[in-house]
């Protein structure tokens, strides 16, 4: 397989099914342990800052597409918090899970051995990893719910544009799954990548707060997108320029879902 090869077209059927379904079928095993630790860190971060903070804070001025509003505190960081669940869901599910069945176990190896093509298995371990991430969003969903921080009936509006940004980080993942020759590697995307953007793009405090030059490097960041497209939502609103951050999302997805595929591909070349 030539350097060229591996950047052609995706070789895509329905056979991708199977293999989501049996990540489903083991990942039920686990479903209880393993929801509560992908639920418990935003959970806590809500709590925390959104009750402590919030006491102090009291409200926020966001921008919206009705002009500027002031909203609680509490508000504006579970409508980030349900976001930045669904990266670290969707995240960790790519690249430890996935990682651990294409390295460690060489599930992926056995599964080559039907006719299942590489390029199915990588569509499957996004739309897998995606998925995943969309039943920790729902149960924090629920407690933001239970605890009467949002009652919009746009929430609803939310769940798949939560489950799309769950598929935009996976795909994201999926590249540093394909470079990874161990889970330490791992390390790096958290603290280099991961982290900054929890910071920049708006979970814990208005964008507006940043410096221009860090401001306009925030608008580049899929998080700030998902982040504008929900937020609103929570404050019973329509987000502003929702094409326009749609599309940043959709373009991250495409590109680099082709990039972790291309990528998947070379390592599978010997």
């Amino acid at each position: 397989m030539t350097n060229m090869s591996i950047w052609r077209v995706p070789n895509l059927s329905a056979r991708w099914w199977p293999v989501f379904l049996r990540n489903l079928l083991v990942w039920r095993k686990l479903a209880i342990p393993s929801l509560v630790g992908n639920i418990a860190e935003p959970l806590i971060w809500l709590v925390a800052f959104g009750y402590g903070m919030g006491a102090l804070v009291g409200h926020v001025t966001v921008a919206g597409a009705q002009g500027s509003v002031q909203i609680p505190y509490l508000l504006f960081l579970a409508s980030g918090s349900v976001c930045m669940s669904a990266m670290n869901a969707a995240s960790f599910e790519a690249l430890y899970s996935a990682f651990s069945r294409m390295h460690v176990q060489k599930t992926w190896d056995g599964i080559m051995n039907a006719p299942v093509n590489l390029d199915n298995i990588v569509l499957a371990e996004m739309l897998w990893a995606a998925f995943k991430a969309l039943f920790s969003v729902t149960a924090i969903l629920l407690v933001i719910l239970a605890l009467n921080i949002s009652h919009s009936p746009k929430l609803l509006v939310a769940w798949p544009v939560l489950l799309c940004a769950g598929i935009t980080f996976s795909c994201i993942a999926l590249i540093f799954n394909a470079l990874a020759q161990g889970y330490d590697f791992f390390t790096y995307y958290f603290t280099l990548f991961l982290t900054p953007m929890m910071f920049l793009s708006g979970v814990f405090f208005p964008r507006e707060q940043l410096p221009g030059l860090v401001h306009t490097l925030s608008s580049l960041l899929p998080l700030t997108h998902a982040v504008e497209l929900v937020r609103p939502l929570f404050m019973d609103q329509w987000p502003a320029q929702p094409l326009l951050h749609a599309g940043v999302l959709a373009a991250y997805t495409l590109v680099t879902f082709w990039i972790a595929l291309a990528l998947t591909r070379r390592r599978f070349q010997g």
